[in-house]
């Protein structure tokens, strides 16, 4: 594994741990019964959440950085595995920084510094969407992961069987040489 996979490998487990920590709140919201409790805890939590000092912000969005030269500089190889792997994920990490940038953002900008215009309601469906909108983004970076994971797999794989065809050629050109020799 080198530096641009550990680079993939570290902005995804990063925000996949990010969005674990939000999983505690999201579960409740999005499959239990919408209490006022739980409505309360997804406030603070959200609040809290977007109110986080600008270093930890900036910690955040340069991990999405991170993770996007990763996958672009493991597609500079362009081969077959970089091709289908490497480009599904970057497709992937793309697709969930867009989910982040069109929803998450917004909702959390609903949720914690509300407009006149919106209403309590509006701003737990925000929560709701917040959720969901979480949940999406965890599935697409453990598709990430599991791609990434299958992309290791299929070098070693491919390695073994050149290391046994190797392996085989040079035992049917020693028998042959050994063959010459007595004749």
């Amino acid at each position: 594994m080198g530096f641009r996979q550990a680079a993939v490998l570290a902005s995804c487990s990063f925000f996949l741990g990010v969005l674990f920590i939000c999983f505690f709140v999201d579960y409740r919201i999005l499959h239990q019964e919408l209490t006022e409790e739980v409505i309360e805890d997804g406030f603070q939590f959200y609040t809290t959440f977007f109110n986080a000092p600008p270093a930890i912000k900036a910690v955040l969005h340069g991990f999405i950085g991170v993770g996007i030269l990763g996958l672009v500089a493991k597609l500079q190889k362009y081969d077959e595995s970089a091709i289908f792997f490497d480009g599904s994920s970057l497709v992937a990490y793309i697709f969930a920084v867009a989910v982040y940038l069109a929803v998450t953002v917004p909702s959390l900008r609903t949720i914690v510094t509300p407009v006149e215009v919106d209403t309590r309601a509006d701003r737990i469906e925000a929560m709701r969407i917040l959720s969901a909108g979480n949940t999406i983004m965890m599935v697409v970076l453990g598709a990430i992961l599991v791609l990434q994971g299958g992309q290791e797999y299929a070098r070693r794989a491919e390695a073994r069987e050149l290391a046994k065809a190797e392996g085989e050629l040079k035992a049917k050109a020693s028998a042959s040489a050994g063959k010459d020799k007595k004749e």
